[in-house]
């Protein structure tokens, strides 16, 4: 089960819902999932830093970082990023799910299969 959660799909195909209702946040959104799908990683990581100085307090935002940091091999501040994500969201529990898978992907990758395990689990409760 850990090596299957492990293999889960990086990036989702569209932003959260309620990712913002800023025009500049969203187009930065959109232009860094473009990036991200075009292999551009440093360059959706600069479009989401961008769209976090305007709103340092999205919780999608974070995540989407988290996202491209887990793809650039930078297991470690995936974690931090995803987890930072979970501190700010209030009542998204697709949200707080989705971070922890990523945590847990980071762990699998950095040899952390016991924390690994454990961040799997947490994404699977409701």
């Amino acid at each position: 089960m850990l090596l299957l959660a492990g293999c889960t799909a990086l990036r989702q195909e569209a932003p959260p819902a309620a990712a913002s209702t800023n025009a500049a946040v969203v187009a930065l959104l959109d232009k860094a999932q473009i990036q991200s799908s075009a292999g551009q990683l440093p360059e959706a990581s600069g479009s989401l830093e961008r769209a976090l100085r305007i709103e340092p307090r999205n919780p999608a935002l974070w995540q989407a970082l988290a996202r491209v940091r887990l793809e650039q091999g930078l297991y470690r501040q995936a974690e931090n990023l995803a987890a930072k994500s979970n501190s700010l969201i209030a009542g998204d529990g697709a949200l707080r799910q989705e971070n922890w898978r990523i945590i847990g992907q980071a762990r699998t990758r950095r040899g952390d299969l016991q924390g690994a395990r454990d961040a799997f689990e947490k994404a699977a409760q409701p």
